[in-house]
């Protein structure tokens, strides 16, 4: 299964967070592998905060819930909102832009674009790595 960069980059940073405790240094960390250290695909802020934010809730596997790790409440806000849409629609695993129009209606946030938040979902989901 391959997935998109950013998608790759949550799947890794779940493994190496489970390992540390830290999701923070762990999304840096992998990032800069993928990307380059400093890049702007490195400091890119929605599908890090997304990601930031499912381990905040206690949505990914191995990394405890209940912490402070994300500022951006509305990236969290879209991986959650997807979560509990492809838990009713797990067939939209396969089409992130549906699954982006879905959470943008579902949030009356229409007309934004899709900034790699649901890449970062969609992995974690297919890999089993969402609580």
């Amino acid at each position: 299964m391959t997935f998109r960069r950013y998608g790759q980059a949550a799947i890794e940073a779940q493994r190496l967070a489970q390992e540390t405790k830290n999701p923070n240094q762990a999304w840096d960390d992998v990032t800069s592998k993928i990307f380059g250290r400093g890049t702007p695909s490195q400091k890119k802020g929605c599908p890090r905060e997304a990601f930031l934010g499912l381990c905040e809730e206690g949505k990914v596997v191995g990394i405890p819930g209940g912490q402070k790790y994300t500022v951006s409440e509305l990236n969290k806000k879209y991986a959650l909102v997807a979560i509990e849409i492809l838990r009713g629609e797990p067939k939209l695993a396969d089409y992130s832009a549906v699954l982006w129009r879905r959470v943008l209606e579902r949030l009356g946030k229409g007309g934004r674009s899709h900034n790699q938040q649901m890449n970062v979902v969609i992995s974690l989901w297919k890999t089993g790595k969402l609580a």
